[in-house]
């Protein structure tokens, strides 16, 4: 094959260059969310540089792929449950020693995952890819 030239990228080169999608970010967030802590939706978003897509980090909870990650750490930003998995999440969260309001929220003074305070990079480049 004369006159061909071939560019070969090491794997390690090729792994750099390849940005991550909106999903596998926010999956990468999820999975460093502490025992003990919870994270919002939108703390999420924010965290990956998309503040206003709170919404899709929901979304990227019915993934099958991440269901391994502890998306029952992740609460709505008043501290509510998720609807339709409530049961479960207070269940687990209590079993983590999370503290609840009176009405089954989170009390998110306490217990909202602050990465600086609980020693955990806010630089989404310092996250593992999870999946």
């Amino acid at each position: 094959m004369q006159g061909l030239i071939f560019d070969f990228l090491s794997p390690d080169d090729t792994m750099k260059n390849m940005e991550k999608t909106f999903n596998e970010k926010v999956y990468d967030v999820v999975a460093r969310i502490p025992y003990g802590r919870v994270a919002t939706f939108g703390q999420i978003a924010q965290m990956i540089g998309r503040p206003r897509m709170a919404r899709f980090v929901g979304y990227a909870s019915n993934n099958k792929a991440s269901w391994h990650l502890p998306w029952h750490r992740v609460v709505f930003k008043d501290g509510s449950l998720c609807s339709g998995f409530a049961a479960e999440q207070y269940r687990i969260l209590k079993s983590e020693g999370v503290k609840f309001n009176h009405d089954k929220t989170v009390v998110m003074t306490d217990f909202q995952w602050d990465p600086e305070r609980d020693d955990a990079p806010m630089d989404i480049r310092d996250f593992p890819l999870v999946f």
